[in-house]
């Protein structure tokens, strides 16, 4: 259901939320559910994510109409999924993020001018890469809240996910200008430019990324791959050569390392002199033999015997010759 990429998206930004979601409860409202939201929010900040939920749901069960309940039980149901996920449970994860957003659709019902509410639901949505569906909530998160980064950046998630390059640069440009220092960001952002064939960009932003982390492999693999898409294999060669140092067992970069080498060499290869022309044979002139068409042959024989009934009628009745010899 999630692929590697989709859960380190997801993950980046788990710490930002857990604090969002903590905020909301920090002052649970008076009454016999405030105990239970303070209890599951102690649960989840230790990572017992299902004993969490257990919390929320007494939260809820005391005070039905705060939507401070639901939006933490779903955040708690979406971080047991994604533990669920990591753990290989896709069964378990899949029940754990409907039910997530279950929750959402009631936090967005009970707090519809709240643009938390369709930022939950927006998140969760592009971790199921339900991304036309992710792209309309966090719309409504934006528009209730222009100045929301994660929203702007959830949104760059979703475009990427939908193909829309374009407008995931631009998102994930408004990110960076004002936190320059959101790696991820640049991450993306190069993916896009990558989506958009700009190659020098997406060069420029992984060649950023590894100014500020040197060992950081994957964007100096990343930054290969697209110098190999540039036809720039003699860039692409020495990126991939210095990360398979790292790790000698990466068969993805051995193999592109090679298919780079191979192209280079292919590339710089001279090319094969041109081949002389083959001179035309002079036309031989016809021999008798090649004259003697059947056509002619026969022709020529019918010739003969008109010339031979010919002289035969001139011939005919006239006396023999007698001889003058002397009897």
């Amino acid at each position: 259901m999630l692929n590697k990429q989709t859960l380190t998206i997801a993950t980046g930004l788990f710490l930002w939320l857990t604090a969002v979601h903590i905020g909301l409860a920090k002052k649970p409202a008076a009454g016999g559910g405030a105990n239970h939201m303070q209890r599951g929010i102690e649960l989840a900040q230790q990572k017992h994510f299902d004993a969490a939920v257990a919390e929320f749901t007494k939260a809820i069960e005391a005070n039905p109409k705060d939507p401070r309940g639901y939006a933490n039980r779903g955040t708690a149901y979406r971080q047991a999924a994604r533990a669920a996920v990591a753990a290989g449970d896709q069964e378990g994860a899949s029940t754990r993020y409907q039910s997530a957003m279950a929750d959402f659709a009631k936090y967005v019902e009970l707090a519809p001018k709240d643009a938390s509410a369709y930022l939950e639901r927006g998140e969760t949505e592009v971790e199921l890469k339900q991304y036309d569906a992710a792209l309309a909530d966090l719309n409504k998160a934006f528009e209730l809240k222009p100045d929301d980064l994660t929203a702007n950046k959830f949104r760059g998630f979703a475009e990427l996910g939908l193909s829309q390059w374009d407008k995931a640069v631009a998102d994930f440009t408004a990110v960076i200008q004002k936190k320059p220092d959101d790696l991820q960001s640049y991450d993306r952002r190069a993916l896009a430019y990558r989506g958009m064939k700009n190659y020098d960009a997406a060069i420029a932003d992984y060649t950023f990324l590894l100014s500020k982390n040197p060992n950081d492999m994957e964007a100096l693999t990343k930054r290969g791959y697209t110098y190999s898409l540039a036809l720039q294999y003699e860039n692409a060669i020495p990126d991939y050569e210095a990360a398979l140092k790292v790790n000698p067992q990466d068969n993805d970069t051995f193999q592109r390392l090679q298919y780079a080498q191979s192209m280079l060499a292919k590339k710089n290869a001279s090319p094969p002199p041109a081949a002389s022309p083959t001179p035309s044979p002079t036309p031989e002139k016809p021999g008798l033999l090649s004259l003697m068409n059947p056509l002619y042959i026969g022709i020529a024989i019918v010739a003969l015997i008109i010339i031979a009934v010919v002289v035969r009628l001139l011939t005919r009745g006239k006396p023999e010759g007698t001889s003058s010899m002397i009897r």
